[in-house]
């Protein structure tokens, strides 16, 4: 008959240490991790419920048995191995474990750790083994998409050398196959302008020299598709770069061009960029050529490049006061000899602003444009890439 407690006969008083036996074993096996002891022969002592569930044997049928007695050799060689490092460490110990179950082979992070006596010898280990087979196989996956992306990278990056290769090969022609029919051409109108000059009339004269505007105008096309090409395919070398100093140089050498002319122009200070210092002179040579162009029939001609920070990128801005341009066909402004004026009006092949979109483009920045008949126009440019999916506007 049970010993009374608190008055109730029912109870029975339990030793301490059963007690604390079974508390832990509770909560051992209200746990996802696998926790078993075995001893310094490599005997179990103790396996939790999730070991049961994982290998389908009762912890009674376990306990007294070794690995060697559960197992494949070589996966009881590697536990037993791993088991006798935590010994001769005596600190905890973590590696990786392979364990067969549930008809495939699962992973495991595993924490092994030496149980030290009274007189302070290793009588067990303690392991404590956390499933990570999905996490293997999500990083198996994930390398396998790296690799892929690396071959597509590879093999994307061949298709852009070949296609380099191919510009060079076309540039190469450009310069030297199509200059040589065109120097014939010059040479020959040249020719009948001075030997055959009393022979033309009027009209045959209007021929000859729209000839030669003509060959004057293909060289200048060939110069210009050079320029496209190189702006393409130039190595970008960033560096502190001064846009004020650069657009004074650019302004300068307009002036020096065109010493008639009377232009206003206002260019801020500290217009300073991490940028291509030659390719952003491409930039402004083009911009500033084209607002020094567009203002030529204007008395009050004003020029101006400024910037402002928007988004925490600084965005730089050249306007002027000339014939400016209708918007509904601003989307053909950044492709090569789409021009907004004949060539009549303002000379030009329509190829300067293609180059200045690829340079900004390289750089990682956007170029936008603002603009009315007759009212001028505004440029604004960035250098650095937008957050998100923002845009200039």
């Amino acid at each position: 008959m049970g010993t009374k407690v608190n008055g109730n006969p029912a109870a029975e008083v339990r030793p301490p240490a059963q007690v604390g036996h079974e508390q832990l074993m509770a909560l051992l096996d209200h746990t996802s991790a696998v926790i078993y002891m075995r001893d310094a022969d490599g005997r179990y002592m103790l396996v939790n419920r999730e070991y049961e569930r994982l290998f389908q044997l009762r912890r009674e049928n376990i306990v007294g048995l070794t690995d060697h007695d559960l197992f494949p050799k070589d996966t009881a060689d590697a536990f037993r191995a791993n088991d006798l490092q935590a010994f001769a460490r005596g600190v905890p110990v973590q590696m990786e474990e392979e364990v067969p179950g549930d008809g495939e082979v699962r992973t495991y992070i595993t924490v092994k750790f030496p149980l030290i006596d009274a007189t302070g010898h290793p009588y067990a280990v303690c392991g404590i083994s956390t499933d990570i087979t999905d996490r293997k196989r999500a990083e198996e996956q994930v390398r396998q998409l790296n690799a892929n992306l690396e071959l597509r990278v590879r093999e994307r990056t061949a298709e852009l050398e070949a296609s380099t290769r191919e510009l060079d090969a076309f540039a190469y022609s450009v310069s030297h196959d199509l200059r040589a029919p065109l120097r014939s051409l010059e040479g020959f109108s040249q020719v009948l302008q001075e030997d055959y000059a009393d022979v033309l009339d009027e009209q045959g004269q209007q021929y000859l020299r729209r000839i030669q505007a003509n060959v004057g105008r293909m060289a200048q096309m060939i110069d210009d598709l050079l320029g496209l090409s190189r702006a393409t395919r130039t190595e970008l070398h960033r560096e502190h770069t001064d846009l004020s100093a650069l657009a004074r140089e650019v302004i300068a050498e307009l002036r020096n061009a065109d010493p008639g002319r009377e232009v206003e122009v206002g260019v801020a200070e500290g217009l300073v960029a991490q940028a291509d210092p030659h390719l952003i002179r491409l930039v402004l040579q083009n911009l500033l050529g084209n607002a020094w162009k567009f203002t030529a029939n204007r008395a009050d001609a004003t020029i101006t490049m400024d910037s402002a920070p928007c988004h925490g990128i600084e965005v730089f801005a050249v306007t002027d006061n000339g014939a400016g341009f209708d918007m509904r066909y601003s989307h053909k402004l950044f492709d090569p000899f789409q021009r907004l004026h004949s060539a009549a009006e303002y000379e030009g092949t329509g190829i300067g602003l293609a180059i200045v979109q690829r340079i900004i483009t390289r750089h990682g920045g956007q170029i936008v444009a603002d603009s009315s008949p007759g009212n001028g126009a505004t440029f604004r440019f960035s250098l650095t890439p937008a957050p998100g999916d923002w845009e200039i506007r």
